[in-house]
């Protein structure tokens, strides 16, 4: 089910695929970056990743946090979402920091993007 979801995500533009942006305690290439979203004060996330299953994880994050604002984000309770998901059976114990990196990465970029 994460890899397909993974397939749903639409191409990140490749000029946005920097250091800045790439999680870099995941241990696939993934890259996220926050953007304004269809409405005002909303937000919206591109990504890209070369693992489908963290694609995936990355696809299921950004369709959680699609279209709200940063205090909505912020105030996301990823691990009652990860729980009532069991998203972690799914997953190694090693791969557990860098979906957490993930969460971090996206909401700090959400409050910097709403701060701008």
């Amino acid at each position: 089910f994460l890899d397909e979801l993974g397939t749903r995500l639409d191409p990140m533009d490749e000029r946005e695929k920097t250091d800045e942006n790439r999680v870099m305690e995941c241990m696939s290439i993934l890259h996220i970056q926050a953007k304004p979203g269809a409405q005002t004060g909303k937000i919206d996330f591109d990504a890209d990743c070369n693992t489908s299953t963290i694609k995936g994880v990355v696809a299921l994050i950004i369709a959680l946090f699609a279209n709200k604002t940063n205090a909505e984000i912020q105030s996301t309770d990823i691990d009652e979402v990860f729980k009532q998901l069991q998203i972690f059976e799914h997953l190694s114990p090693n791969r557990h920091v860098g979906v957490y990196a993930i969460v971090k990465k996206m909401k700090k970029q959400a409050a910097e993007l709403a701060s701008a």
